[in-house]
């Protein structure tokens, strides 16, 4: 039995006092292939409205913002926050939050919402939870990417394939899978809300 809890804000603040890039988005190989990837995922050149949930400093959010009209970047830690606000200070079209992820999800409704890299922080069952969240501020036509590394991680409550697996099981009768591909290290898939 997983007895493994949803990763909190004290973990995070953790990560980012000791390390401002703590998974090396600025320098690694491996996160540039998989931005270039994940952008080239995106079934629309531009989408009015952006939700990108667990921003971190800004690395992705960067190359969204050229594909968005208003991208909203949230994250629960305030210092990846403010190097990610620093890092796009010069793009208009981005506002960053401090929020939890699900429970301060904003309740707008977004065109694109972008899950990269985030929802095995969470137990199986808060996923489930947030998935109801996602789908609730998405229109019809609305797409949710979903990008995750694969291998399991000892502090995380559940894989990146567990993630994507639920989210299948959960939507495949509201959302249609119109995009899904697998590297050696991590997947994408790419859902669009059904009418």
């Amino acid at each position: 039995m997983n007895q493994k809890q949803s990763l909190t804000s004290d973990y995070f603040n953790a990560v980012y006092e000791s390390n401002e890039d703590p998974w090396d988005f600025e320098t690694s190989e491996y996160e540039a292939a998989k931005y270039v990837s994940t952008i080239a995922a995106l079934p629309n050149k531009h989408y009015e409205s952006v939700l990108e949930v667990g921003c971190s400093i800004g690395v992705l959010t960067m190359l969204l913002a050229q594909h968005s009209t208003n991208l909203l970047a949230i994250d629960v830690s305030q210092k990846a926050l403010d190097i990610a606000a620093r890092r796009c200070e010069k793009i208009s079209n981005i506002t960053f939050k401090k929020a939890s992820f699900p429970k301060e999800l904003p309740e707008q409704q977004f065109n694109l919402i972008m899950i990269s890299e985030v929802a095995y922080y969470l137990t199986e069952t808060d996923w489930q939870s947030a998935i109801g969240c996602l789908y609730a501020r998405l229109p019809s036509g609305g797409h949710v990417v979903l990008v995750h590394w694969l291998p399991e991680v000892h502090d995380y409550p559940q894989t990146g394939d567990q993630v994507h697996d639920t989210f299948q099981k959960l939507m495949q009768h509201k959302m249609e899978n119109i995009f899904s591909t697998r590297a050696e290290s991590y997947r994408i898939d790419v859902w669009g809300k059904l009418c």
